[in-house]
């Protein structure tokens, strides 16, 4: 019979869970014995995570990406302020060419518009890097929980966003099997589906927001007169309120994974808790 959890050893408990899924395991030939188990912190809400090296909490990561994640939606309503402003001074210009854009106002709006820019990008590079650290370490949990429905490796939850044109697609995959494998099963260790509606509402507010901010600035870049000008900083600003829904949708996926991984550990934590209190239960009065 198969283990109940990941479905691929085999059972070896009286419960029906393999050697690795029940924290027993043997010492490796000439390693150290995994540690066992412990009961979490009461109130924590973190469940369990020291059954062998991982599951480990994504509880305090995704904390901070959700905080960063909120930084880079000031930014993104930094930058589009910014950016309105200084396109209604190129539409200033454009129906009276005597303005001089490059002084006065124009220019005090130019360099706020840059600055909104460097905060905009130093908020996402560092979001970037927080949440790619979470992604992994969850794909890792998902590789203890279910790995029998993961498509692509652990290494692929980091480098499959650096591939060009697959960082596309790649993370997506990545991303339906940790959703698949963090869901809490039946009562009865049955297979539970839950819809992936807000895996697939990340992802796609993701790939428009990135496909939009590639046109709008491209479309910026090649802009020379007036009239250009704004209307590529109205295109701009388009785009990065499509990085600020991507940014919230973000928020909505990291806390579903998170609190899903959660509950998880605690349907561990609940299998292997009768093994150690089974001998406490048998000693002598």
């Amino acid at each position: 019979m198969l283990c109940i959890r990941c479905r691929i050893r085999t059972a070896v408990t009286y419960d029906d869970l393999c050697t690795f899924c029940s924290g027993t395991r043997p010492p490796l030939p000439g390693g150290p014995t995994a540690p066992a188990p412990t009961a979490p912190v009461p109130g924590s809400g973190s469940g369990d995570w020291s059954v062998a090296p991982w599951p480990r909490s994504p509880v305090g990561l995704s904390r901070a990406v959700i905080a960063l994640l909120g930084c880079v939606i000031a930014s993104d309503l930094f930058v589009i302020g910014a950016g309105l402003h200084l396109r209604g001074l190129w539409e200033e210009l454009a129906a009276d060419e005597s303005l001089d854009i490059y002084a006065g106002p124009g220019l005090r709006a130019q360099e706020l518009y840059d600055l909104a820019g460097t905060v905009q990008t130093a908020a996402f590079v560092a979001t970037g890097v927080l949440f790619i650290i979470w992604f992994h370490r969850t794909r890792r949990n998902a590789e203890v929980f279910e790995s029998g429905v993961q498509r692509m490796g652990p290494g692929w939850a980091v480098g499959g966003w650096f591939v060009p044109v697959a960082n596309l697609w790649f993370p997506y995959r990545v991303a339906s099997g940790i959703w698949e494998a963090s869901v809490r099963l039946h009562p009865d260790g049955g297979w539970r589906t839950v819809p992936k509606t807000v895996l697939n509402l990340w992802w796609g507010g993701w790939i428009v927001s990135v496909l939009a901010s590639r046109i709008a600035v491209s479309r910026w870049n090649r802009a020379q007169e007036p009239e250009q000008i704004s209307d590529a900083a109205a295109l701009v600003a388009a785009a990065d309120a499509l990085d600020l829904v991507a940014a919230v949708l973000a928020i909505v996926f990291v806390r579903a994974v998170t609190r899903m991984q959660v509950e998880r550990a605690g349907i561990r934590q609940a299998a292997i808790a009768p093994e150690r209190v089974a001998p406490e239960s048998t000693a002598p009065q």
